[in-house]
């Protein structure tokens, strides 16, 4: 592996640790209430970089979709909903 992709490796276990503990301090992602959706915490973890040509706020939050797929793979969060709302198991 090179080391460009360890640093990759450490950037998203930083990013996902980062989305973790936010839902751990908001009362909404707590396990049993409504979850917030993912543009919410999107913007709330400082990973919107803002509106560019062809990357616009909602085109950049793809990659977190999948970050928040690992998380829910490893038993940690619950989408509610098809296209619903997140929060921790």
């Amino acid at each position: 592996m090179s080391h460009f992709q360890e640093r990759g490796l450490e950037i998203r276990a930083q990013a996902k640790y980062l989305v973790l503990e936010f839902m751990h301090t908001s009362s909404s992602c707590q396990p049993g209430n409504e979850g917030m959706r993912l543009s919410a915490i999107f913007r709330a973890c400082g990973f919107d970089w803002g509106t560019y040509p062809k990357a616009t706020s909602t085109h950049q939050q793809y990659w977190v979709v999948a970050l928040m797929r690992e998380l829910e793979a490893e038993g940690q969060v619950e989408q509610i909903a098809a296209s619903g709302p997140w929060r921790l198991r």
